[in-house]
Parts: C-alpha cells; sequence; structure tokens
C-alpha cells in the first residue's frame, strides 16, 4: 500500500518532463531539439510551414490583382478604409468565439472561414467579373470628374479584387499573429521556447521557396494558353486549389496535435490542471479588453514595435510596389516577379536565421529585438537616396545597359527581402517571446488586440498619411509625395528603437520574477515530498 508521500513523489515524476541533456556543439548549430520534443516541435514547425506557404501565395495574387488593375496608388486607401475596420471586426468575433467556443473549436471555425471565401472567388467571382465590376467608361468619368477622390473610386470599382485583397491581408495578421503563435505559447514552455522559435522561423521558412516555384511554375502555364487572360485564370484556380490543400492540411496535423500530444503531461503542462478541474474562462466584453489591454505599459511597447515595423514597411512598400508597376504591368508578368521575390526572401531568411538563431542565448533578447529596426534602416536608406537621384545616377548607367528603372526595382527589392527576412528571423520570434511571462488574459485577449489590431493600425496609419497627400494634392503618382513618406519613416524607425530598448527592460524583470517564483515553488514542492 502506497504511503501519500510516496503517491506524490510518483505523480511528480509522471507529470514533470524529463531533465534534458546538453546538446553538443553541431547538435546545438543544427538541430537543438532533444528526442523526446520531437512529437510535440514537428507538427507545429510544419503547421507552420503551411500557414506561411498560403500566406506567400495570398500575397502574391492580391498584390498581382490589385496593383495591375487599379495601381499601388489603391493601397493606402485599401489598409486605412477597408482592412482596419474588418480587422476590429475580426478582434471582436474572436473576442466572442473565445467566449462561445474552446480554443480548438475556435480554430477549425476561423481557417475554414478564410478557406471558404478563397474559393468562392475562385469558382464563382472571378470568373463572372465582367458582370460584376463597374464599366471602365464609368469608372474613368468619375475620376475625371472627382480627380481628389480618384483612388477611393478604384478601390470600389474592383470590389471583387479588394475583397480578395482584404481577405489575404487578413490572413496573416489572423492566422500568424493570432491563431498560430497564441497556440505555441500557450502550449510552449519558456525553456522550449528559447530553442522552438527560431526553428519554426527556420523550417518554415522553406515553404516560401515551395511557394516562389510553384508560383513560377503556375505563371508559365501562359505558355500553354491561347491568351493571358486565360492563363490568368489558370493561374488563380490553381493557386486557390494549392491553397485549400495546404489549408486543410494545417486542420489535419492541429487535430492530431491536440489527439496525441497535447494529452500527455511530458508535453503539456496544463493537462493535468485541465483533468484535474475545469475552470470557467474568463469573459470580457471587447471594451473591456481595450480597457485592461490599454493600462498595460508592456503590451504599449509590444504595439509601438509592431506599429513601428508595420507603418516603415508599409510606406516603404508602397514606392517599392509602383517600381514594380512600372516595370511589369501584365498581372502574370508581376505575379511571376513576386514568385522570385518569395523564393529569395526564404533562402536568405533562412541563412539569417540559421546564423542568427542562438542570438538570444548569446547576446540576450535586447540585442536580438535590435536587429530588424537596424537592418530596416540600413536598407532603407540607400533604397531612397537611389529613389530620389535616379536622374542624376542615369547616365552612370548607360555602360551597364541597365535602365534607372529596373536599377530602382533590384535595390527596393533587395531592401524589402533583407527587411523580411529580418523580421522573420528575429522580430517574429523575440516579440513572441515577449508575450510569455505574461498572464494568461493579457497572452490571449492582449495578442489578439495588439498583433491583429497593431499591424492592421500600422497598415492603416501608412494608409491614412499617402492617402491624405494623394487626396490634398490630387496627386495620380506616389512619386510626388516621396520625400515626405521618407521623412515619416526615418521618425518612426527612431521611436521603434526607444520603444525595443523600453521593452527590454520590463521583459527581463518579469523573467527574473517567473525565474524566482519557479524556484520557490520547486523548494516547497521538495519540502512537501519529504
Amino acid at each position: 500500500m502506497s504511503t501519500p508521500s510516496s503517491t506524490t513523489t510518483a505523480s511528480t515524476q509522471k507529470s514533470a518532463p524529463p531533465t534534458p541533456l546538453a546538446f553538443s556543439t553541431l547538435r546545438k548549430l543544427f538541430w537543438p531539439i532533444h528526442g523526446n520534443e520531437v512529437k510535440k516541435f514537428l507538427p507545429m514547425a510544419v503547421i507552420m510551414f503551411f500557414i506561411l506557404f498560403n500566406y506567400t501565395l495570398l500575397r502574391n495574387m492580391k498584390d498581382a490583382l490589385v496593383i495591375t488593375a487599379s495601381g499601388p496608388e489603391v493601397l493606402p486607401f485599401l489598409k486605412a478604409f477597408v482592412i482596419l475596420p474588418f480587422s476590429i471586426l475580426i478582434v471582436a468575433g474572436y473576442a466572442k468565439l473565445c467566449n462561445i467556443f474552446d480554443r480548438k473549436t475556435v480554430f477549425y471555425i476561423v481557417i475554414t472561414l478564410f478557406l471558404s471565401v478563397y474559393v468562392t472567388y475562385a469558382l464563382f467571382i472571378h470568373p463572372n467579373i465582367e458582370h460584376l465590376h463597374m464599366s471602365p467608361e464609368r469608372l474613368k468619368a468619375l475620376k475625371e470628374s472627382y480627380p481628389n477622390f480618384q483612388h477611393f473610386f478604384s478601390v470600389i470599382a474592383n470590389w471583387s479584387s479588394s475583397l480578395f485583397y482584404l481577405c489575404a491581408e487578413l490572413w496573416g495578421a489572423t492566422i500568424i499573429g493570432l491563431l498560430f503563435w497564441q497556440f505555441a505559447n500557450e502550449v510552449t514552455r519558456v525553456q522550449e521556447a528559447r530553442r522552438f522559435y527560431t526553428m519554426f522561423g527556420l523550417l518554415g521558412h522553406f515553404s516560401l521557396i515551395a511557394a516562389g516555384k510553384l508560383g513560377e511554375f503556375l505563371c508559365d502555364i501562359r505558355h500553354t494558353t491561347a491568351t493571358d487572360a486565360e492563363g490568368w485564370s489558370y493561374y488563380i484556380n490553381y493557386n486557390v486549389l494549392a491553397i485549400s490543400l495546404s489549408g486543410l492540411s494545417i486542420i489535419v496535423l492541429y487535430w492530431w496535435m491536440n489527439r496525441y500530444v497535447l494529452t500527455d503531461p511530458q508535453y503539456y503542462d496544463e493537462v493535468n490542471k485541465i483533468s484535474a478541474k475545469k475552470e470557467a474562462k474568463p469573459k470580457l466584453s471587447l471594451m473591456e479588453t481595450v480597457r485592461y489591454i490599454s493600462r498595460s505599459r508592456y503590451l504599449g511597447y509590444i504595439l509601438l514595435m509592431v506599429i513601428g515595423y508595420g507603418l516603415s514597411m508599409n510606406l516603404a512598400g508602397i514606392l517599392w510596389k509602383k517600381q514594380v508597376q512600372l516595370l511589369f504591368p501584365n498581372p502574370l508578368d508581376y505575379a511571376n516577379f513576386l514568385a522570385q521575390f518569395a523564393y529569395w526572401v526564404g533562402v536568405i531568411t533562412i541563412v539569417l536565421i540559421f546564423f542568427l538563431k542562438g542570438m538570444v542565448e548569446r547576446f540576450g533578447w535586447y540585442k536580438a529585438a535590435m536587429v530588424t529596426p537596424l537592418i530596416v534602416v540600413g536598407t532603407a536608406i540607400p533604397f531612397f537616396t537611389f529613389m530620389f537621384f535616379q536622374e542624376e545616377l542615369s547616365p552612370l548607367l548607360s555602360w551597364s545597359g541597365c535602365t534607372a528603372l529596373t536599377l530602382a526595382v533590384g535595390i527596393g527589392a533587395a531592401q524589402q527581402v533583407l527587411s523580411k527576412s529580418s523580421k522573420y528571423s528575429m522580430f517574429d520570434p523575440t516579440k513572441e517571446m515577449s508575450y510569455i511571462p505574461l498572464d494568461q488574459e493579457l497572452k490571449v485577449k492582449g495578442k489578439a488586440a495588439v498583433d491583429v489590431s497593431g499591424y492592421s493600425l500600422a497598415k492603416a496609419s501608412g494608409g491614412y498619411i499617402a492617402g491624405a497627400l494623394l487626396v490634398i494634392t490630387a496627386a495620380g503618382d506616389l512619386m510626388l509625395i516621396a520625400p515626405y513618406l521618407a521623412a515619416i519613416v526615418i521618425g518612426i524607425l527612431v521611436v521603434w528603437i526607444i520603444a525595443v530598448k523600453k521593452l527590454s527592460v520590463l521583459y527581463r524583470g518579469l523573467v527574473n520574477t517567473a525565474k524566482s517564483r519557479d524556484v520557490e515553488t520547486f523548494t516547497s514542492s521538495k519540502i512537501r515530498i519529504k
């Protein structure tokens, strides 16, 4: 017959994960995952792969749809007056779903809704686009009558492309920023996160290479079709088919993890608490959630980081996309360029992650979080410099046979690739690590508000800034307002760097507090066992 002390000891040993062994130098560099962790780590990494695979295909398709049809001048208005309001509704709807359903059901519902929109567009809306859109003559007359609002009319006239752009844009903020990382933050221990999160990025970003190659293959379909329009239709249909199959894979893997991994105390600490007692979930209204979050200076700094990245890359990206549209006016040519761009983003991101993945452990959270803003600064300055002095530099290019426009696109692409790669390799992991020490309420609903609304607010702010300048000046070309946008970007980067410094102090304090609490709990449990 077992004594109470022996029973307690057995229970403690069963629920505690085994003490991991130290990695060799090569193992730590290439695969810092313990053998008993593979069952938990690998499916999460594959889920990340498929989510980013879809995100890349959607991003390329939405840009090719909207920019070649309406021009990049419509992007500020889409982001300010369409994406931001709907992102707020997404946060409200997500909070409501969390109060009604459990975590797993919410995940399935959100993924299914997004996939349904993409399939509906490919099968029913795009084939009938000529009957659903405003006539070109009507659109031209409206633009000529009201030149200050010409870009609003383009958004409305091409409403189906605007709708797809909205849903594609929200995939990144909702599925990556909210569903996946919230799930990862809930089931990943702090000591695992230091190794898992960068490896998620390393393996997940092979999806950009795969999506880039698939995009190039689909763009080559034009050579087997009678017209470019027919080739464009094939591109859309096969693209959405790949997105749907990838989405179904995400659902299956998520179900498998919940069924066979997270029911084991070795992989998920909360399983004992859930089986022992099912506590009622906190239920807050949207306004209560906003008020609760607004009191947190910690979340405020995370929000500034998110806005800093989103707004600076948004404004610089709009100017770059203008150059790309001038060089590739055909939708399939534009989509093919973006596919190649995605491929190189994937390659360089993987290289950066490989060489920087131990940076948090070696140099600390602060230095790792500073990598992205410094790279953005270092790449944005030469891009702006060349963009403003194209005419002066053109004579120097005559010997190379390269036009000023081609070089502008190339320099802008390098700026975008390096900035995005540093985001995936350093910004996202350090940002997600900053959520882990928070209490459950801030971790769940606070993250929802910061990540979904934060990214959309950044993009919307860029839209309001660029859109207001376009409306006031009645400019039809973004280059007319480029000097103002460049100055704003530099100011934003300064605020971002300050926010990282402030947050690092608070993060260090929370982590140290959590460590002290764990030591006290461990010590008291040993006393009880004795």
